[in-house]
This record gives structure tokens, C-alpha cells and sequence, in this order.
């Protein structure tokens, strides 16, 4: 099984990363604008529309306050398994840092979803610096 691991830092504070990426069915309009382009709840999952047009069903495991970790699967697409994490930690001067995992098969769409995981990383970046200006 293939496993891409994903860091960041940002300006705005754990609080405010953690408050955009725990909002599960914001992600086009709080966390990855562009990226995602729409977001649609359906009982304890959320349907996520990525700006190819391509829509993934992602089951929520763990959305944990305590631990400000994000926990999904996901069907659909190319992927026959994945399973994805996000967490929010302390970082540099007030900031925190994003980590994004992902484990999924089969192991040759490494290329397409570690270029995925980059473009989604950038946005995240630019949106949640962009936090910590307002």
C-alpha cells in the first residue's frame, strides 16, 4: 500500500487551521477553494467535488476536537482503497502546522495523488494564511 505524508506551515493560529478544516462540509468555501469546488453532506459522509469535475464519496471516520485530527475514507475515482488524515499542530510564531496523509492502492497512482496532495496543500496554504490577516 502506498502512503504519501504532506506538511505545511501557516500563519493562522491552531485554532483558526483547525476551525476551517474540522467544518467537514466547507471545503470549497473554507479550507481549499479552487481545489474543491463543492461540498455536499450525506449522513456521515461528504461528497466532494474537485475542480476537474471528478466527485469522491469520503465516509468520515474521526472529526476529534481533542486532537484536532480528521480521519476519512474514500470511494470513487481511481483509487480501489484510501484512507486520509489530517492534523492541526503548533507551529512557528503562533502558527500551526497542516499534516495530510493519505494511504491508498494501487500503488502506481502515487504520481497522480501525490500531485493532487501538492495542488491541495498550496491552496490550504494560501487560504489559511490568508486567515491569519482578517
Amino acid at each position: 500500500m502506498a502512503s504519501i505524508r504532506k506538511e505545511i506551515s501557516v500563519r493562522a493560529s491552531v485554532e483558526q487551521a483547525w476551525d476551517a478544516m474540522r467544518d467537514i462540509g466547507a471545503l470549497h468555501t473554507r479550507l481549499v477553494p479552487g481545489f474543491i469546488t463543492d461540498t455536499q453532506l450525506d449522513g456521515d459522509a461528504r461528497i466532494v467535488t474537485f475542480a476537474n469535475g471528478s466527485k469522491v464519496r469520503e465516509r468520515i471516520v474521526t472529526n476529534d476536537d481533542q486532537v484536532r485530527r480528521l480521519v476519512w475514507t474514500a470511494t470513487g475515482g481511481l483509487l480501489s482503497h484510501h484512507n486520509g488524515a489530517a492534523q492541526i499542530e503548533g507551529g512557528a510564531d503562533g502558527g500551526a502546522r497542516v499534516i495530510w496523509t493519505a494511504d491508498f492502492l494501487p500503488d502506481a497512482a502515487t504520481p497522480a495523488v501525490d500531485e493532487l496532495m501538492e495542488h491541495g496543500m498550496s491552496v490550504m496554504q494560501t487560504t489559511l494564511n490568508q486567515l491569519a490577516i482578517e
